[in-house]
């Protein structure tokens, strides 16, 4: 790994873990109020969003930040990142330990470096995919440095898929998988990424959801889908404070016509 990636991986998780370690004196202890689009913000996230802004101006000049609770149109430089500083607030509010640091970072438009950190779990994910970048970039996918890859098994009983709470309708009674529910985009589809899930839908994800995982789970051999619009390349100008991206990830390719049938109820 070049110089540059060794300094984007070690910006990421030293960032991610001075914020976390911070989050953590305030979680289950604070108070939410709802955003206009009913999602709730704390003065956790907005504090956690300034200081991960901060750390991005001081390090990466002229590079741009696309951020869910404050820079939320894409300002069309080569080279982005994008923010979710507190992924999964209302688990952080009523203090279920499973909520994350998120971040991407993305080349004229799309991801190729994802890092996600789950500060309650002890849980650090990155990985690199270069797309049709032009980029050379490492490879792979890692959760606490070590590599990781989707799984391989056929659906069963015994294996988990996971949903958000607003993609319940997909649940019928010949569904092929258990159902989990985890309450946050971005570690959703992270267990698809390391093989304790075959796949996760989520019907009402923003980009800040999902830039950091997008690349993670694509490195360690999933399969993304995109249910509506594709969300990558983003687009100079574009307000992404209201669009929406629903999408399935599951383990392999074979897999997405084996849930695709039960997306009919879904209102997307």
């Amino acid at each position: 790994m070049n110089d540059f990636w060794t300094t984007i991986l070690d910006f990421a998780q030293t960032t991610t873990t001075r914020v976390g370690k911070q989050l953590m004196q305030d979680f289950g202890r604070v108070q939410a109020s709802q955003k206009a689009d009913g999602s709730l913000v704390t003065q956790a996230d907005k504090w956690a969003d300034q200081e991960i802004r901060d750390a991005i101006a001081a390090n990466f000049a002229g590079y741009g930040i696309l951020s869910e609770e404050s820079d939320q149109v894409f300002p069309g430089t080569d080279w982005c990142w994008v923010i979710d500083p507190l992924d999964g607030t209302t688990n952080f509010t009523r203090g279920i330990p499973i909520w994350s640091i998120s971040l991407g970072l993305l080349y004229k438009g799309t991801p190729i470096f994802g890092y996600v950190y789950v500060p309650t779990l002890g849980q650090a994910f990155h990985g690199f995919w270069a797309g049709s970048s032009g980029l050379a970039t490492p490879t792979g996918a890692f959760l606490n440095h070590h590599p990781i890859h989707s799984s391989s098994d056929a659906p069963s009983k015994s294996h988990f898929f996971n949903l958000c709470s607003r993609s319940t309708a997909v649940f019928q009674t010949d569904f092929p998988c258990k159902i989990r529910m985890l309450g946050v985009a971005s570690y959703n589809f992270l267990t698809v990424a390391t093989g304790a899930t075959l796949g996760g839908l989520e019907a009402t994800p923003k980009v800040w959801d999902i830039a950091g995982a997008w690349v993670i789970v694509q490195a360690a051999g999933g399969t993304w889908t995109s249910l509506k619009s594709e969300p990558f390349p983003l687009l100079s100008g574009e307000d992404y404070s209201d669009r929406s991206f629903p999408t399935l990830v599951v383990s392999r390719p074979d897999l997405v016509s084996v849930f695709t049938p039960f997306l009919k109820n879904l209102k997307l």
